[in-house]
């Protein structure tokens, strides 16, 4: 059986290394942590409390573990046994994150720490590195990445001393974690590739199987989805050798889980069957059994998932109430209340019935995020059968509770909710409270390292992008005021910051600021797609916002704007493509023209939405004339851009660099040579051709030279899959974050930024939405000013001359960046033969178009 249909992605803003030690749960999993199973006991106190702490511990009942290491602290306190009570409160603390208590965690941590620092003579090496290993995780999960680092550095020192090589182990790969958390991918790449070596010369062990796995889990949160199943497949291979079985089922499922964001199903399908059958563990067999459900719910083979029902519910039913089941019931139904009739596999009375119950256990386990999440899934159940007073209580609860645990990931779902029933009822007043207080859940999400349960299905497409998009509809009906117009326009921008930090796994524009003094001659323009309408706002500087709106279809607007792409072919109909440019046109600029809505503007500025973005907006024909004959064309994620200083036109300084000729499967690119050259004679570089193109001699040259203009003509592309967003170099491929990473690689200070980036041989991926994704976030996340790329792989002749007429504009006095581009495109259309806008409009200007 073979799927070929395209996976979902989810929102990974919690991915990271689960236990080295422990059994996988479906908690938050946070960085590599341990309970020791050598712990240090004072000979007239029974190691019971503790020993009974870390089997709780293990078998997910947090709360329970929590209240036996909180008696062992005060136990060892009243004896005066320091070292003992330090390492009963470092246990505590992991409880305590593990229930999300950041709060009393970072107070049990600290006081371990202080009560360590007081002993005479001083703790032995391996105390001191559990608890700081403890400490690291929980300043990782705050986002203090830096000092999480230097306490995993001391950690791997200790367990250095100590001779405990799994810890040592451990503790590396956290510190990778936080090099790439602070944005070092290249260094954390390093780390991590550095301790593949090491772990694969080691003789096959527990040690091994276990850093294998998670390296292998390491790399998968970094978004090297490959890498991590090689690592992964060479632990599972290792265990098998020396017959590690408890470790099988673990490994399994998380190659699984990797095949899945590879979107391989039917490795997915393999690998969760194997580690169904090879487990033994009542609680391993039911996360296999939940990860095949979830697989054939994705995958839309509701005929695969229904005969899992009946097995999962009494699987569900025999489990010992913890942490653990509680979740799994959770998981249970948020997987069917994806779907739109859930009945088809299990009647609503019975998953309510399991929200019941797992309430009343949340509440009885004192684990009130259970709690609120089964209620937010309760009250979802409640709405599908109309009974929306019921499902309002429900989200009204579940909203409290997460307001006074502050767990944004839990407002988010519960307000829209409650926003959704104040929708149906015709409240639009205290549906916009409610969708609003959702928003600004999902902005605070935005630097939470760890904040959100990927378990818990939480989905960009399903769960973040519906909350903007309805909220921005409920502001643009009806006749918006200025104030909602804005409310609107912030939130469009918002929503592409979210794109991309979803895109990113990460929060990547926290450094990004509003422009001081816009441009006066250039026109924001913020087309949004609605499921019936399109609507447009334009923001000029020192003018009230302006509103436009065409009453079509989203999916009629889709489709006009697919055979538009289409069209661009040079083999299809240039006639039907004029006809649909125009539709399009009138849609987004004819109305504003009418309305003499760019008298003085001089620059189109766009920030796209959805299909439009794999559109040319240069392209669009107004029955005489393309846009780019009546105005400069720019594209930007949002206005939240750094602010630009102008090029110093007689002051260019660039690197310049390609590969013409074939290379790792490739083709070769023969204009490359001659447009690297063209360009190296028309303004000052230094240039990197073919064999002197790596990555390595790319890096050294940004570092040391104060060019203001990279210029890289290679085969790349873009994609809404970050593992599939990569530049070609002579040895191999540079993925984005590497780019961005090694074009950053002069320091943070302004003065020193790359002024352009021209991508001038890239494509993206076709037929994908949010491709363009992988650009803008290029754009944002490599500090430079200013992106050229290309849509589509443009002839590379007609690449060379339009690039070389660039740079020859872009040296005229007081000329625009989008300016240049223009009259390039100009000069392709009307004196040479790539008249047709295929050869000339896919090149596009993202970020600062001065």
């Amino acid at each position: 059986m073979t799927f070929f249909i395209t996976q979902r992605r989810y929102l990974y803003i919690s991915l990271s290394i689960l236990s080295l030690c422990l059994a996988v749960t479906i908690t938050p999993a946070r960085a590599s942590v341990e309970v020791s199973t050598n712990p240090i006991f004072n000979a007239s106190t029974s190691p019971n409390q503790l020993e009974e702490g870390r089997n709780l511990y293990r078998s997910g009942q947090f709360t329970e573990a929590v209240k036996v290491w909180q008696t062992a602290a005060q136990q060892y306190h009243t004896q005066g046994d320091r070292l003992n009570e330090a390492l009963s409160l470092s246990y505590l603390s992991l409880a305590q994150q593990e229930l999300n208590q950041w709060t009393v965690a970072s107070q049990s941590i600290e006081q371990s720490v202080k009560l360590l620092q007081t002993l005479s003579p001083p703790a032995d090496a391996i105390v001191w590195a559990q608890i700081l290993n403890t400490r690291g995780n929980l300043q990782l999960h705050t986002g203090k990445a830096e000092v999480a680092l230097e306490s995993w550095q001391q950690a791997q020192k200790f367990y250095e001393q100590a001779g405990d090589q799994m810890g040592n182990l451990g503790s590396q790969i956290n510190q990778a974690q936080a090099l790439q958390s602070l944005g070092f991918y290249r260094r954390s790449k390093q780390q991590l590739e550095a301790l593949t070596q090491k772990l694969s010369a080691m003789p096959d062990s527990e040690v091994k199987v276990s850093g294998l796995r998670s390296l292998g889990l390491a790399l998968q949160m970094i978004g090297d989805s490959g890498k991590s199943q090689q690592i992964l497949e060479q632990s599972l291979a290792a265990a098998n050798k020396i017959g590690a079985t408890p470790h099988l089922s673990s490994i399994l499922l998380n190659l699984g889980k990797t095949a899945v964001d590879l979107q391989d199903p039917d490795a997915a399908l393999d690998y969760f069957e194997q580690a169904q059958k090879i487990t033994a563990n009542p609680g391993d067999q039911l996360q296999a059994r939940l990860a095949l459900f979830k697989l054939f719910i994705d995958y839309d083979k509701l005929e695969l998932a229904a005969p899992l029902a009946p097995q999962i519910q009494q699987q569900l039913a025999e489990l010992p109430t913890s942490h653990t089941s509680l979740y799994a019931a959770i998981n249970f139904v948020a997987t069917l209340n994806r779907l739109e009739n859930p009945q088809q596999i299990v009647p609503l009375k019975d998953l309510g019935q399991l929200m019941a119950v797992t309430v009343k256990s949340a509440q009885q386990l004192q684990d009130t995020q259970a709690e609120a999440y089964a209620l937010h899934q309760w009250g979802k159940l409640y709405s599908r059968t109309q009974q929306l007073a019921q499902s309002q209580e429900l989200a009204q609860k579940s909203l409290n509770i997460a307001r006074q645990l502050e767990a944004e990931d839990i407002i988010a779902q519960s307000a829209w909710q409650v926003g959704k029933l104040y929708k149906q009822q015709g409240d639009r007043p205290k549906a916009i409270k409610a969708y609003s207080e959702a928003v600004k859940a999902l902005k605070a999400l935005r630097s939470d390292l760890v904040a959100i349960n990927p378990d818990v299905q939480f989905s960009f497409r399903e769960s973040v992008e519906p909350v903007y998009r309805e909220l921005v509809g409920l502001l643009l009906d009806e006749q918006p005021t200025q104030t909602e117009l804005m409310q609107a326009r912030e939130l469009i921008e918002s929503l592409q910051i979210a794109e991309l930090d979803n895109f990113f796994r990460e929060a990547c524009l926290d450094r990004a600021k509003q422009i001081d003094q816009v441009d006066p001659t250039a026109t924001v323009v913020y087309p949004i797609i609605l499921p019936d309408r399109l609507a447009v706002i334009l923001s000029k500087t020192g003018q009230p916002l302006r509103y436009y709106v065409t009453h079509k279809s989203q999916a009629e607007i889709e489709h006009t704007l697919d055979k538009l792409l289409v069209g661009f072919n040079p083999v299809s109909d240039s006639k039907e493509r004029d006809r649909v440019s125009q539709q399009i046109y009138d849609w987004l600029i004819r109305p504003a023209e009418a309305d003499q809505a760019f008298k003085d503007t001089k620059t189109l500025v766009f920030v796209l939405d959805g299909h439009l973005r794999n559109i040319p907006m240069a392209a669009l024909y107004d029955g005489k004339q393309y846009l780019i004959e009546k105005y400069a064309v720019a594209l930007s994620p949002g206005m939240q851009l750094i602010a630009a200083r102008s090029l110093q036109q007689n002051h260019i300084d660039a690197i310049v660099g390609g590969i013409s000729e074939s290379r790792s499967g490739f083709s070769a690119l023969p204009a490359v040579e001659s447009e690297v050259r063209q360009i190296s004679k028309t303004v000052p570089s230094s240039m990197l051709l073919n064999q002197q193109f790596t990555g390595q001699a790319l890096a050294d040259r940004v570092k040391s030279s104060s060019a203001d203009v990279v210029h890289l003509a290679t085969h790349g592309q873009f994609s809404s899959r970050l593992e599939d967003t990569f530049l070609l170099t002579w040895d191999g491929e540079v993925n984005v974050r590497e780019l961005s990473e090694l074009l950053k690689n002069r320091g943070n200070e302004p003065s020193k930024a790359i002024e352009l980036l021209v991508l001038s041989a890239c494509d993206t991926a076709t037929g994908d939405d949010r491709a363009v994704l992988g650009l803008a976030g290029l754009a944002v996340k490599s500090g430079a000013r200013s992106t050229i790329a290309t849509l589509w792989p443009v002839k590379d002749k007609a690449a060379a001359m339009l690039m070389t007429r660039f740079y020859d504009q872009l040296r005229q006095p007081n000329i625009t960046k989008a300016e240049a581009l223009r009259q390039a495109q100009i000069n392709l259309i009307r004196q040479t033969d790539f008249v047709d806008p295929f050869f000339w409009s896919a090149f596009v200007l993202v970020g600062s178009w001065q």
